[in-house]
């Protein structure tokens, strides 16, 4: 399997240190195509892949070109591989937005994957949903599924609506969890808790509460439930959280990054 990348940023590198990390493919098999000589030459560097400034020359013999570009620069990036794709060669992307049918029309290519990672990706704990066009062979569906199951675990979406959705929870959704562990950082040193002694507990508390919640196979609120003790402090804080509003407040973040992602798309 040979694999040409249109970008090589934080998710593309991500992608190509875990192909090879897992011996999915070697250095030789791997392409990158991106405009900043400085990336290039730290992927050649530290990853010993091609690197290349040209677009079409990048996907000469490639069996998947993963575009790996921001959404707003995929328009730039069409114009360099537009009409070059030949029937047999896969299109993976992982821009958030941008839907299978935009990337078919501006490609000429019928063979697209649609995909999207998370930043735990970068270090083999992501969460990818995807979905493909009906052009994708079940082989290459599989080779497609061997490269995001590198990232950690990965889920198939029958229906791309569901690509958008993952895009608010799964995609934005670390960002959320980062600014619970900072609000719970914060809230820590605000009882008097040194932030070096806060920092560890609160990060394996979330860690550990997110592991449990996978081994126990139980909902959310039994969870919560067996952690809430008749007036005891838990209950005292759940009551000051939802009369907070955080339920609402997650809500509306889902929501609003749900609606923004629909918006790149066009």
């Amino acid at each position: 399997m040979k694999l040409a990348f249109i970008g090589g940023g934080v998710m593309g590198e991500a992608i190509i240190s875990a192909l090879l990390d897992k011996g999915i493919v070697q250095p030789a098999d791997i392409t990158v195509c991106d405009i900043v000589a400085r990336r290039r030459q730290h992927l050649q560097r530290s990853h010993g892949v091609k690197a290349v400034d040209s677009s079409a020359s990048a996907i000469e013999g490639s069996d998947i070109v993963v575009l790996a570009v921001k959404p707003q620069e995929f328009p730039s990036a069409a114009k360099g591989i537009s009409g070059r794709l030949k029937p047999e060669q896969t299109v993976l992307s992982i821009m958030a937005g941008i839907s299978t049918a935009t990337i078919s029309d501006s490609l000429g290519h019928l063979a697209v994957v649609r995909a999207m990672p998370n930043t735990p990706a970068q270090i083999g704990e992501g969460m990818t949903v995807w979905t493909a066009t009906e052009a994708v062979s079940p082989q290459r569906r599989q080779s497609v599924r061997d490269v995001l199951g590198t990232l950690g675990q990965e889920v198939y979406a029958e229906n791309e609506k569901y690509i958008d959705m993952a895009t608010a929870v799964s995609g934005s959704g670390p960002a959320f969890v980062f600014l619970v562990m900072e609000a719970l950082i914060d809230a820590a040193v605000h009882i008097g808790m040194r932030r070096e002694i806060a920092t560890p507990i609160v990060l394996q508390t979330i860690l550990g509460s997110a592991r449990y919640a996978q081994a126990s196979g139980k909902h959310p609120a039994d969870l919560r439930n067996m952690v809430t003790s008749p007036g005891g402090t838990t209950a005292e804080g759940l009551l000051a959280l939802e009369e907070a509003g955080i339920r609402a407040a997650f809500a509306e973040a889902i929501m609003a990054a749900y609606e923004r992602a629909k918006q790149l798309g066009g």
